[in-house]
């Protein structure tokens, strides 16, 4: 049985920043991503790690101001989040795929409960 856990969310301030991590447990997959959905609207990818070379991809939204990696065993997975402004509001979910990396929430197998972010201006 695959489970994930999120922690590291809050409220915080424009320009703060804030480390996200996501336990996972069970089998291990080729790739790990982070969603984000803000309220109202659709849930939309941030950013995802996979590969043997632990390639990464970003949404545009978030290139440069976010880091997505994982620990050595790629049993944690963590997202560390740079000058945060309120557009980034929402519910992080960590997710797992089994298959290539991508930025398809379909094609993710596994998923977190999510955690709330909260930036205030």
């Amino acid at each position: 049985q695959v489970q994930l856990e999120e922690s590291g969310g809050g409220l915080v301030q424009t320009g703060d920043s804030l480390r996200l991590s996501c336990v996972t447990s069970g089998r291990r997959t080729f790739t790990m991503g982070w969603f984000r959905q803000a309220p109202g609207k659709e849930r939309e990818f941030v950013a995802a790690i996979g590969g043997s070379f632990g390639d990464t991809d970003y949404a545009d939204a978030v290139k440069g101001r976010f880091t997505i990696s994982t620990d050595d065993a790629r049993r944690t997975l963590y997202l560390q989040m740079d000058r945060l402004n309120v557009e980034d509001t929402g519910i992080y979910f960590c997710a797992l795929d089994t298959g290539p990396m991508t930025r398809v929430a379909e094609n993710y197998d596994y998923w977190g409960k999510g955690i709330l972010v909260t930036v205030s201006s």
